[in-house]
């Protein structure tokens, strides 16, 4: 079904890439290639029960993003295309020519662009929560998104030790946030969708998330409907109860099931 090459045993490391390098860890095995693509300032720590119900019969592979966690690297370029070089990073490091990818929150924006630009190395991906194109991004909203780090910046520096939140400062998270806002205007993520060519599957939660209000989160949510209606590779695996901030931990099993239905595509 691929062409990977892969190891027999678990790998932990550090992956160099540009001006840094990223904590990295590789279960091995003769598996399927599932690479995990975290929130925006999450860890890889967050997939553990998805990785779990999957069980040992596939090859996981998680890494922290630029300046997350407690291993990897500050870099000068938090920007998107620096987080779509990372997947091609670790994936060259690990020798897998071939993957299926996984990608919550932001990582679901990083896994659409990146299965949209390299359909012969993805086997396919399931964007958890994710990649909905809707224009919600405007100078309101941004300055908006500019308070809320300005005023979480008292105490995040406190928790960095733990890996909870990211070494960057207010001003660079405040940057990375509204620029994924810009990526999700329709007329930028739209083409993005419709370009993509491999399976691909939604598991879309409920309720809010932070920073928004009321119905908002519902009403980006909606603009998935136009993407799967053009484009019959992506599909809507499952809209489940919980909300953004919880759907890793209390709907794992339908994501697991989600990279299942699109494994099972692949060897159709």
């Amino acid at each position: 079904m691929n062409s990977n090459s892969s190891t027999d045993t678990k790998w932990t490391g550090m992956v160099p890439v540009d001006d840094t390098a990223l904590a990295v860890t590789d279960t091995g095995g003769p598996g399927v290639p599932v690479l995990y693509l975290n929130g925006q300032f999450a860890t890889q720590g967050y997939w553990r029960r998805v990785i779990a119900e999957l069980g040992p019969g596939w090859r996981h592979i998680t890494y922290d993003e630029r300046a997350r966690g407690r291993k990897s690297k500050r870099s000068a370029d938090y920007s998107f295309e620096a987080a779509i070089r990372d997947v091609d990073a670790v994936l060259a490091a690990r020798g897998v020519h071939r993957a299926l990818l996984v990608g919550w929150s932001y990582g679901a924006f990083v896994g659409a662009h990146w299965a949209s630009r390299n359909p012969d190395r993805t086997l396919g991906a399931v964007l958890v929560d994710g990649a909905f194109p809707y224009d919600w991004l405007d100078e309101a909203m941004e300055q908006r998104i500019r308070k809320m780090f300005q005023r979480m910046g008292w105490f995040t520096p406190l928790l960095r030790p733990t890996g909870l939140v990211p070494r960057m400062t207010a001003a660079q998270q405040a940057d990375s946030n509204i620029e994924i806002g810009r990526i999700s205007r329709e007329r930028e993520l739209g083409p993005v969708l419709d370009a993509i060519t491999v399976p691909a599957r939604y598991v879309v939660a409920s309720g809010t998330s932070l920073g928004s209000r009321g119905d908002e989160q519902e009403r980006i949510r909606a603009g998935l409907d136009a993407v799967v209606a053009r484009n019959q590779h992506i599909k809507i695996s499952a809209k489940v109860a919980s909300n953004h901030g919880a759907i890793l931990r209390k709907d794992f099993r339908a994501i697991a099931e989600a990279v299942r239905e699109v494994a099972a595509l692949d060897r159709h």
